[in-house]
């Protein structure tokens, strides 16, 4: 449906009308043709038909006339005098034989051979009685008159198809024959047909059949011509209809396109275009009352945006005056936030300095280690508040790190805090696992697991730090005994804490988050009733070769 509608796009009646003609000529054309063939093929059955009826009738005619001839051989066989010589009787009824039986044609006539194959009676080759013809071979390796007398010899008689010479044309022609036996002389008699005369026949009824195929064809050519012209006829009348009535309707559209002049329907003369006036006038006095409700609704609407202009106007005044106060509310925030970092960032130094100093001069001590722990946590937070300002106005340099002593460092620093909340690291990290990545990052992604991994864990418990390379990629996984995390997902958002009792901020993991979908870092998080895994799946870069070495 949609094909033949793309078909008719951009035609015009009279092509439209030019190929219906063509297609219904094409319709005629074959069934014509058909109907032809029909009749052709008619004639071929009724040929065949024919042919085997008249080899039938043929057969009769000479099983008829062979009898006939046997009948006249007995009863004078039956009636002749015991005194009279027996070859004297044969001579005179091969004799009558010859005279009484044949076609004026000299085609039907009896042939009479004894089982010897001696000719004894051939009206037509009369040269050949008293011949041996037994071994004769036709042109197909037929031996004739052996044939013929062994079927005669059967109860029957039989028939013996063969090409033998015509006398009318003096030609070999295919022949049929039948013969059957008069025993008590040793007879083999016979008569015959020549089956070109079924051709004949037949080729005279494919003249008859030709003439009125010919005629017929002639018919529907001249039917065809008619037609066509009649059609052009009535397509150049309708087209003209049609483009006049379509004329006037064009050129009421394109004063109604200015004026909203109406269509008057007098001058339209057919009955389909009469039923469109009256749509068509209804369409152009809607379009007109819409078209005035138009220009009256743009001259309120020119006010209406007039005012809204001058209110918006103001409101833009007042939201810029908002939005320069924003900035510079932001501004001195943002410059708060920098001056607080940098005047924690000097005596927690000092902070870490000193208790490195005491521990040289008075060793271990309890107090101390606890003190060193809660430095180095709030190191850590300072390192997360320091990335956070930094990280949209500094970009931070991938290296090629040696990761696991990297992560060997890292463990170490953490291992204080550990110790200060009864808990032990246990690294399992493979050697020389290199990487391309930011150090600063790096250090991210491990002291925030770490830190969040020693805060959480049940008390007394290990926590595990495992670092290795499975296929193409690189596995840093943080294991911890510790309550089950009932949403993975909202963890790793601002200001979000699985256990609020624990402290911190909440940001830790929100940099893990952001620094991993930068760097297409994959996370999976694990967690039960016992225990809690955090992997991070990092993928293998090339490395340089000379930083290895």
């Amino acid at each position: 449906m949609e094909s033949s509608i793309n078909f008719l796009k951009n035609k015009t009646i009279a092509s439209i009308h030019v190929v219906g003609m063509l297609m219904m000529l094409m319709v005629i054309i074959v069934f014509a043709a058909i109907v032809a063939y029909k009749e052709y093929r008619n004639f071929e059955i009724e040929a065949e038909s024919m042919h085997s009826e008249f080899i039938q009738k043929q057969k009769d005619t000479i099983v008829f006339d062979t009898t006939r001839v046997l009948n006249f051989i007995k009863d004078a066989y039956a009636s002749k005098d015991k005194v009279q010589d027996e070859e004297t009787v044969k001579k005179q009824i091969l004799h009558a034989i010859e005279e009484l039986y044949g076609r004026q044609d000299g085609t039907g006539y009896i042939f009479v051979y004894d089982f010897n194959g001696i000719v004894l009676s051939d009206p037509i080759q009369r040269q050949n009685i008293g011949k041996n013809l037994y071994d004769t071979q036709d042109t197909n390796g037929v031996l004739v008159i052996k044939d013929l007398i062994d079927i005669s010899r059967t109860k029957e008689g039989g028939f013996v198809e063969y090409q033998w010479l015509k006398p009318t044309t003096g030609l070999l022609s295919p022949k049929i024959s039948y013969a059957k036996s008069f025993e008590p002389w040793g007879w083999m008699v016979g008569t015959g047909v020549y089956l070109d005369e079924v051709e004949k026949h037949i080729q005279m009824q494919r003249e008859i059949l030709k003439n009125r195929l010919d005629q017929y064809s002639l018919k529907m050519a001249l039917l065809l011509v008619i037609l066509f012209i009649v059609g052009m006829i009535g397509i150049i009348l309708t087209n003209h209809i049609l483009n006049k009535e379509i004329s006037l309707f064009n050129r009421y559209f394109e004063k109604a396109a200015s004026t909203y002049e109406r269509i008057d329907e007098e001058n339209i003369r057919l009955s389909e275009f009469k039923k469109m006036v009256h749509y068509i006038n209804r369409m152009i006095r809607v379009i007109q009352q819409r078209n005035q409700k138009l220009k009256e609704l743009n001259l309120t609407l020119e006010s209406k945006v007039e005012q809204k202009t001058k209110d918006l106007s103001e409101k833009n005044i007042l939201l810029e005056q908002e939005k320069d106060f924003n900035a510079s509310l932001v501004k001195a925030q943002d410059s708060f936030i920098k001056h607080s970092i940098h005047e924690i960032n000097t005596p927690l130094a000092v902070i870490m300095t000193h208790i490195d100093l005491f521990k040289m001069k008075e060793g271990e001590n309890k107090y101390l280690t606890k003190i060193e722990a809660a430095s180095k946590i709030i190191s850590n937070i300072y390192d997360d508040l320091s990335y956070m300002v930094k990280k949209n106005r500094v970009t931070y340099r991938k290296k090629h790190l040696n990761m696991s002593a990297f992560l060997e460092e890292r463990v170490d620093f953490f291992s204080e805090i550990a110790l200060g909340n009864k808990h032990q690291i246990i690294s399992e990290i493979q050697n020389d696992i290199w990487i391309f990545f930011s150090p600063e990052e790096l250090q991210r992604i491990v002291d925030n697991n770490l830190s969040n991994a020693i805060k959480y864990a049940d008390r007394g418990t290990d926590v595990k730090v495992v670092l290795k390379e499975e296929k193409e990629e690189i596995v840093l996984e943080f294991v911890g005994h510790s309550p089950k995390i009932d949403d993975t997902e909202r963890i790793f958002k601002s200001f979000e804490r699985e256990n609020d009792v624990r402290g911190g901020f909440g940001l830790g993991l929100e940099i893990v988050h952001t620094i991993c979908q930068k760097e297409h870092v994959k996370i999976e998080v694990q967690s039960d009733d016992k225990m809690t895994v955090f992997s991070y799946r990092f993928k293998k870069e090339e490395q340089d070769e000379s930083i290895i070495t």
